[in-house]
């Protein structure tokens, strides 16, 4: 019978296999980041005054990266927060607040006097009034206004501001992307070139009011 020979021993090398990394995308990153920490970000900046904060949120929510219903809930609740801790510390310390911070007794006291003739349409209002948006509850704390009163007027205040302002960023990115085949390319640079609009246009403002 013919003997078949045995096959020789071979060694066989494996090479481990790594995976491909990805090209370095910084839309990748912009938009990682803002997915991560967007909404604290907005809960933050809307417990002062953060319509700068919510445009660009606003901004955001248009490009995806963002939830606009959950942004504007989470911008409501913000300010709805910022304006209760705001009118509790003018009922509880405002005295004690304005005679440690005489530069605030100015505002206050001018919103005082707003409040004693439109007490409800301030309220409604005071998100919207640059300059005056801490002094304003602060002063409803030092009134006669009712906690109650003042809270429903603040709720319903702050769900008109935060789709409002967010509604704006969002329109705001609607239009760009319409007029600007290459947003996808430039829409950091444009969130860039957002805040520092907006840190201008508000130092100006606030040189300004500090002048009058």
């Amino acid at each position: 019978m013919h003997a078949w020979p045995l096959p020789r021993n071979r060694v066989i090398t494996v090479r481990p296999s790594y995976p491909a990394i990805p090209p370095y995308n910084p839309h990748m990153d912009i938009a990682a980041l803002i997915a991560q920490y967007g909404y604290a970000m907005v809960f933050l900046g809307t417990l002062f005054e953060g319509e700068s904060v919510l445009l660009l949120a606003g901004y955001a929510a248009h490009l995806g990266y963002l939830d606009f219903v959950v942004l504007t809930g989470v911008a409501g609740l913000g300010a709805l927060t910022g304006d209760q801790f705001f009118f509790w510390l003018g009922r509880r310390h405002g005295t004690i607040l304005l005679r440690r911070r005489p530069a605030l007794h100015g505002k206050v006291q001018r919103a005082l006097d707003l409040i004693q003739k439109h007490p409800a349409g301030i309220i409604l209002a005071m998100r919207f009034m640059w300059g005056l948006r801490i002094a304003l509850p602060v002063a409803v704390g030092l009134s006669k206004v009712n906690r109650w009163h003042f809270f429903w007027l603040n709720l319903a205040s702050a769900a008109l501001w935060a789709p409002l302002v967010g509604g704006t960023g969002y329109l705001f990115g609607a239009l760009l992307s319409r007029h600007l085949a290459v947003l996808h390319r430039v829409e950091h640079w444009v969130m860039l070139g957002l805040v520092a609009t907006l840190l201008i246009l508000r130092g100006y403002l606030h040189s300004r009011h500090i002048r009058s």
